[in-house]
C-alpha cells in the first residue's frame, strides 16, 4: 500500500505543476480485485483513518519521502463496459418492402364532465391501398345508444372504447396481421383518453408506449408476444390541420365539418346524434382520404411506405437513405458521448429578434426553402472528428468543425451575430466578453465583421461537399413543377419533406421517456432511472416518467439511431451568416429563422418566389407592432396578421399591441381556459381555467431604447461571462491573449513609428517652406 501511496504523491506533484495556483477539492482511488473472486466490503470512517494512517507512516516512517525514482507507474485494468455497440455511421437502406400496407384511421368525440373529457362516440374506417373509400365504410359507437343497459354516462362512455377495441380485434383477426390504428392528433387527445381505457379496462393485454417529452407516438398492444395492432399520430407524418390537409390532398371527399362543443351538454346530446356522427364520420373519411394519398404518393416517388414510419422526419431520413445517400463515399459519422456533449453546445437553431417595435409601410421577406438551401450550399463536416484540446499556434481559417473560443464582440456592433446562451436557457445575440462553442465558419465571418475571437479547443473535421445536393436539387425541381401544374398535394409533400431531413440529425439523446409498467419494473425503474415521476394508474399498473440516457451512471451512453448533430449545428450555422446581412441592415425591424421585416426594399436581383435561396416577398405592411419574438402584429391593405406565441394567444388583439407599445411594462390580468390540459400522471385530459397574466418579457433578449419617454428602438445585452473556461482552457486562453496583445502592440508600434516617420517630414517640408520664404523677402 506505501507505493500506491507514493503513486498518489507523485501524480499530485505532476498535476500540481500544471495547475498551479488550484485547489484540490477530491481525490478519487479505483480499487480493484484481482484474481479474488468476492464482493468487496467498505471500510468504516475509523477503520479507514487506521489504514491511513498505516500506510503514512509505512511510507515516510519519519523520514524524507521517497524521490520520484523510487516508484514505478502503475497501471490499472481497463474497466470493460457492457453497453450495447452501435454503428459508427449512418447506413444505407434497400428496399425491403414490395406492397402497401392497409391500415385503419379513427376519431374520437368527447364531452366534459366534472372538467374531464370523457368519449361520448369512436369510429374508425379500414382503409386498403388502391381502394375507394365512402362513409359506409366507417364503423361508429355511441355513448347514447347503451342506455337501456347502462345508466351512469361514465359506464357508456366505457363501453364505446370497449366496442372500439373488440371491433379493432375483429378486423386484426380478419387480416391475421397486425394494423396500424391512426388518429390525428394523438399525441396530446386522443392517445391519452385511449391509452388510459387500455390500462384499465384491458388487462391481459401487454401495453409497450412510445411516449416521450409528454407526446404520445405510439401505443403498441401484445398478446403475449405477438403484437395485435398499434396506435399512431398522422399528424407526426403530415403536420398540417385536417381541414389544410384535406383541401391539398383529396379535395374531392368534401371539406372539414363544424359544429358548436360549447353548447353540447348531457341534457343535448343525445337529441343531436345525427350531427354528431355526420361530423365525425367527415373527419374520419377525410383523414382515410388524406392518408390513403400520401401513402400512394410516397410509394410512387420513393417505394417507401409511410405506415411503416412514426414521424415525417424519419420518413424523410429513410427516402435520403434508401435513394440519396452515397454511404461509401461520403459516411455520416455518428458521435460517441464526447463529441455529442461537445458539438451539442453549438446547436443553437433558428435567430429570432425584435429590434423596432413600430413602423410603417414595410416590407415582409422570407427565403425559399432556407435550410434545404444551406444544405445543397454549403460545404459539410464530414469523417471522423479529431479532437485538439489546444489550438494554441492553428491559424482560424485552416480550422473546420466545432470550436470554444473566447469572444469579444464591440459595443458598436448594434446587432451582434453570435448566440449565446445565458443562464436562464434564453438564447441572446449580445455584445461584450464571452467564451462558447461554435462552428467554424461563423466564428471566421464573426471575426471578419469585428469580432476578436480567440480559439482554445475542439472537434475538427474535414470539409466535405455536401451530401444533400441531389436530394434537395430533386425534390425542389420536383416541387415547382408541380406547382406549375396545379398539383397542390404532390408541391405539399415534395415541400415538407425537403424541410424535415435536418433537424432528425440533431434529434436530442437526452429526453422524457413515460412508460406503463407493473410493480417489479416500476421498482427496477426506480433504481436506474433519473426519476421525475411516479404514479399508481390501475391495480399493479403504473405509469413513470424518467430521464433518458442516465439510468447506467455518467459513463452510460445509447445514442438515438442515426443521430449526426454535427450536419444540424452546421446547416443552422450557415443558416445565420446568410440570414445576417439582411438582419444587420439599420431598417431591420423584426427576424424569424429565415425571415426579415425592412424599411426598404431588398435588390430586384435578390428576389424571386420560385429559386431556392432568394427572397419572396410575403406581404406589403402598412403598419406593424414587433414587441418581442413570436408576438407581432402588422396590416396590409387586406389583412391583419398577428402572432403570440403562448396559451394566451386568444386574448391578444391589436387594441393590445396598441397598450403594450405604449408601455411595454403593462401586465393584464385575463381569465384564460384550458381546453385541452393533459395530466399525465392520472392520464386525463381537461378543462382548466386559470387567471393569468398577458404581457411581454422586456429586457430578456434586447434592452428597450426609449425617447422622450416612447419606446422606439433597442440594443444589445452586454455581458462579462468566462465561467465556462476550463483549466486547459484559461491556459491556452491567457497564452493566445498574450500573442494577440503582442501583435497589437507590434502593430500599434508600427503605426506609432511611421506617425512619427511622417510628422518629421511633414516638419521638415514646414521648415523648407519657411526658408523659401525668408530667401524670396
Amino acid at each position: 500500500m506505501g507505493i500506491v501511496y507514493a503513486q498518489i504523491s507523485k501524480i499530485i506533484a505532476h498535476y500540481a505543476h500544471i495547475y498551479e495556483g488550484e485547489i484540490i477539492l477530491k481525490i478519487m482511488i479505483r480499487v480493484y480485485m484481482d484474481g479474488i473472486n468476492k464482493v468487496w466490503q467498505p471500510q468504516s470512517e475509523e477503520e479507514s483513518l487506521i489504514i491511513l494512517y498505516t500506510i503514512i507512516d509505512a511510507y515516510y516512517g519519519w523520514c524524507e519521502p521517497k524521490t520520484d525514482t523510487d516508484t514505478e507507474p502503475i497501471t490499472a485494468k481497463v474497466i470493460r463496459h457492457s453497453n450495447r455497440s452501435y454503428p459508427t455511421h449512418i447506413t444505407a437502406l434497400k428496399q425491403s418492402r414490395t406492397e402497401l400496407k392497409p391500415f385503419i384511421v379513427a376519431d374520437m368525440e368527447t364531452i366534459i364532465i366534472n372538467q374531464v373529457h370523457f368519449p361520448y362516440a369512436v369510429g374508425l374506417m379500414m382503409v386498403r391501398p388502391g381502394e375507394q373509400i365512402n362513409e359506409i365504410m366507417i364503423d361508429t359507437y355511441f355513448s347514447e345508444d347503451y342506455k337501456i343497459i347502462l345508466n351512469q354516462f361514465e359506464d357508456r362512455s366505457t363501453k364505446v372504447l370497449n366496442d372500439f377495441v373488440l371491433r379493432i380485434l375483429t378486423i386484426v383477426r380478419q387480416e391475421q396481421s397486425p394494423l396500424t390504428i391512426y388518429f390525428h392528433n394523438l399525441s396530446r387527445f386522443d392517445g391519452i383518453i385511449f391509452l388510459k381505457h387500455l390500462v384499465c379496462h384491458h388487462k391481459n393485454y401487454e401495453l409497450k408506449t412510445l411516449l416521450r417529452n409528454n407526446r404520445v407516438y405510439e401505443i403498441a398492444v401484445y398478446s403475449g408476444k405477438k403484437m395485435l395492432f398499434r396506435v399512431r399520430d398522422s399528424l407526426n407524418l403530415l403536420p398540417a390541420s385536417l381541414d389544410a390537409l384535406s383541401k391539398n390532398l383529396c379535395p374531392e371527399l368534401g371539406v372539414k365539418g363544424n359544429i358548436d362543443h360549447n353548447n353540447l351538454s348531457m341534457t343535448n346530446i343525445e337529441s343531436q346524434k345525427k350531427i354528431l356522427l355526420d361530423y365525425m364520420k367527415q373527419d374520419i373519411l377525410l383523414l382515410g382520404g388524406v392518408m390513403l394519398k400520401a401513402q400512394e404518393i410516397y410509394w410512387k416517388l420513393f417505394q417507401v411506405d409511410i405506415e411503416s414510419k412514426i414521424t415525417l422526419a424519419s420518413l424523410a431520413l429513410s427516402i435520403f437513405r434508401l435513394k440519396y445517400y452515397d454511404a461509401s463515399n461520403w459516411p455520416i459519422h455518428i458521435p460517441n458521448k464526447n463529441e455529442d456533449s461537445f458539438i451539442r453546445l453549438a446547436y443553437y437553431g433558428g435567430h429570432t429578434d425584435a429590434y423596432k417595435p413600430y413602423g410603417e409601410n414595410l416590407y415582409y421577406y422570407d427565403v425559399n426553402s432556407l435550410y434545404p438551401f444551406v444544405m445543397k450550399e454549403f460545404p459539410m463536416p464530414g469523417g471522423v472528428p479529431v479532437w485538439h484540446r489546444n489550438l494554441d499556434g492553428m491559424d482560424l481559417d485552416s480550422m473546420f468543425g466545432f470550436i470554444e473560443a473566447y469572444v469579444e464582440c464591440p459595443k458598436t456592433i448594434n446587432k451582434p451575430f453570435l448566440p449565446y446562451r445565458n443562464k436562464e436557457n434564453t438564447l441572446i445575440f449580445p455584445t461584450g466578453v464571452f467564451v462558447g462553442v461554435y462552428f467554424s465558419e461563423e466564428l471566421k465571418y464573426a471575426r471578419d465583421i469585428g469580432y476578436t475571437v480567440i480559439p482554445i479547443s475542439g472537434y475538427l473535421f474535414e470539409r466535405k461537399e455536401s451530401p444533400f445536393k441531389d436530394f434537395v436539387s430533386s425534390l425542389f425541381e420536383s416541387r415547382l413543377e408541380a406547382k406549375k401544374s396545379k398539383n397542390d398535394a404532390m408541391a405539399y409533400v415534395y415541400k415538407i419533406l425537403m424541410n424535415s431531413l435536418y433537424g432528425r440529425f440533431g434529434i436530442n439523446p437526452k429526453s422524457t421517456i413515460t412508460e406503463i409498467c407493473d410493480e417489479n419494473q416500476r421498482k427496477n425503474l426506480l433504481r436506474h432511472s433519473d426519476l421525475i415521476f411516479s404514479e399508481l394508474l390501475y391495480e399493479n399498473k403504473y405509469i413513470i416518467s424518467f430521464h433518458s440516457n442516465t439510468d447506467k451512471g455518467p459513463d452510460y451512453w445509447k445514442p438515438p439511431e442515426n443521430s449526426a448533430v454535427q450536419l444540424a449545428a452546421a446547416i443552422t450555422a450557415y443558416a445565420r451568416i446568410y440570414m445576417y446581412p439582411y438582419i444587420s441592415r439599420e431598417d431591420c425591424y423584426y427576424t424569424d429563422t429565415d425571415s426579415v421585416v425592412l424599411g426598404q426594399k431588398i435588390p430586384v436581383e435578390e428576389v424571386s418566389p420560385s429559386v431556392l435561396g432568394k427572397f419572396k416577398l410575403v406581404d406589403l405592411i402598412l403598419k406593424g407592432y414587433f414587441l418581442a419574438p413570436k408576438a407581432y402584429y402588422y396590416e396590409t391593405k387586406e389583412k391583419g396578421v398577428l402572432k403570440f406565441k403562448g396559451p394566451l394567444k386568444d386574448h391578444v388583439s391589436k387594441e393590445i399591441f396598441e397598450i403594450l407599445l405604449m408601455d411595454p411594462d403593462t401586465k393584464i390580468p385575463v381569465k384564460n381556459l384550458h381546453k385541452f390540459k393533459v395530466n399525465l400522471k392520472k392520464l386525463t385530459v381537461g378543462e382548466e381555467e386559470r387567471i393569468e397574466t398577458l404581457g411581454i418579457k422586456l429586457g430578456n433578449k434586447r434592452k428597450p431604447v426609449f425617447c422622450s419617454g416612447d419606446w422606439v428602438d433597442s440594443e444589445p445585452i452586454d455581458i462579462e461571462d468566462l465561467s465556462s473556461l476550463n483549466h486547459i482552457g484559461k491556459t491556452v486562453f491567457k497564452s493566445l491573449k498574450k500573442r494577440l496583445n503582442e501583435i497589437h502592440n507590434e502593430k500599434f508600434s508600427q503605426i506609432d513609428e511611421r506617425c512619427k516617420e511622417m510628422k518629421s517630414q511633414f516638419d521638415a517640408k514646414k521648415t523648407d517652406k519657411k526658408g523659401h520664404r525668408r530667401r524670396e523677402e
